[in-house]
């Protein structure tokens, strides 16, 4: 009576999380702009003075100024990834003026370091431009602690040593303020005349503040100058329309899984329907909450995952059938069967995730977004089809609702005598 009582708990609960969230949940999921349409574009960054390199950190920290200019925008989760060694590809669900956001986007990022010439109206008015980003020595700039290991202070060094003296004996104690295009990043004062190419800004920086900028010092070294290479632009209307057709599929396709679970393998094909339903639940509360971008790559592995959780169960059930069949008791066919199945199953999954694992390490784009959410599925299937559909179908034959082999799919004429 009590595993009884446990496993109806256990069902009304997670039926009752299901049924209280799921709205809010579909409601707040991030979708990409094949789903809800936008605007992509890919570019190709290459230096803008002759001879350059491209680095791996140049790239990375072109991307993050991107990220922020897109931002900045106004689009809504826009999504910068790095490929190969000098592509940028930038997806803007929701976008509406895209020529906007093609001027914005391929501008560089221009660091400038700014002195008050006095000659505006207003006191804190930076109008003279001292620097440019791209007069510091490339990944010239680093952070580390002060003298008395309580702060953070800034590195940098620059290519033309004489101009620096001459600026620092010119600004000595006075403000040389560093802006990121027209945004005010720090405002050091000059404490000595430099004369060897180097300098230190301090501030009482934290590690974090020091890092982020000398991560714009240095990017603001190496600017990169983007050409647009491929640009496409999804409708609104479009990608609702292959939302709507990709849902559709996927739900008349469940239900004719369930059905078929429930008449070919009885009680644990209901229980699998159900551990299926939890499966499905699961997997959109971690994209909810891991903040993940659902496309419809990653609903054609979300559908697959499905595929792969229905064949975990099916393998179970079948091979406890086949020990019912060779005359064991219910009980004793359920663990028999169960402990069988297992290596099998978990042999299909960890196989599959390691191709999937591959494609994310050695992929791009859509393909990369394919394998994140084939990974996910994965975990999220042996945690439910495996672990929590097995514990509740111990639970109904240790209470004994399960008497007859009929209930687990098997004739009675198809019992073989021991």
């Amino acid at each position: 009576m009590k595993r009884i009582i446990t496993f109806l708990v256990v069902v009304v609960v997670t039926t009752a999380v299901m049924v209280g969230t799921t709205p809010s949940l579909l409601k707040d999921i991030n979708l990409g702009l094949d789903l809800k349409g936008g605007f992509e574009i890919l570019y190709e960054a290459q230096p803008i003075e002759a001879g350059g390199k491209i680095t791996k950190d140049a790239l990375q920290q072109t991307a993050k100024s991107i990220e922020k200019r897109a931002n900045v925008l106004g689009t809504s989760e826009p999504d910068v990834t790095t490929e190969g060694t000098n592509r940028i590809r930038l997806k803007m669900p929701g976008v509406t003026d895209e020529n906007v956001v093609r001027q914005k986007m391929k501008e560089p990022a221009t660091l400038t370091f700014r002195s008050k010439d006095g000659t505006e109206k207003k006191a804190d008015q930076y109008n003279k431009i001292e620097l440019y980003g791209n007069e510091f020595a490339e990944g010239g700039a680093s952070y580390h602690p002060d003298q008395l290991n309580q702060f953070y202070e800034v590195s940098i060094k620059v290519k033309d040593k004489s101009k620096l003296a001459d600026i620092t004996k010119r600004l000595l104690n006075k403000e040389l303020a560093i802006f990121m295009d027209d945004t005010l990043l720090y405002a050091p004062v000059v404490r000595a005349v430099l004369s060897d190419g180097t300098a230190s800004i301090s501030g009482g920086y934290t590690k974090e503040q020091a890092k982020d900028l000398s991560d714009k010092i240095n990017l603001g070294a190496l600017p990169l100058k983007l050409t647009e290479k491929y640009s496409q632009s999804v409708g609104a209307t479009l990608g609702q329309l292959s939302l709507e057709q990709t849902l559709r599929a996927g739900i008349i396709g469940s239900l004719i899984i369930l059905l078929f679970m429930i008449l070919v393998y009885r009680i644990p094909g209901l229980i699998a329907s159900f551990t299926l339903i939890v499966y499905t639940w699961l997997l959109i509360a971690f994209f909810y909450f891991a903040g993940v971008t659902l496309t419809l790559p990653g609903i054609a592995a979300f559908i697959l995952g499905i595929g792969m959780a229905v064949d975990a169960n099916i393998i179970t059930d079948e091979r406890i059938k086949e020990e019912i069949r060779s005359g064991k008791s219910i009980l004793s066919a359920v663990k028999a069967g169960s402990k069988v199945s297992f290596r099998t199953v978990m042999d299909a999954h960890v196989t599959t995730f390691i191709a999937a694992a591959v494609m994310f390490g050695l992929g791009t784009g859509a393909v990369k977004g394919f394998a994140f959410v084939l990974m996910l599925d994965l975990i999220v299937s042996i945690i439910t089809n495996i672990f929590f559909s097995r514990y509740l179908l111990h639970l109904l034959v240790k209470g004994n609702i399960i008497k007859s082999p009929k209930m687990l799919g098997v004739k009675e004429s198809e019992i073989r005598a021991l």
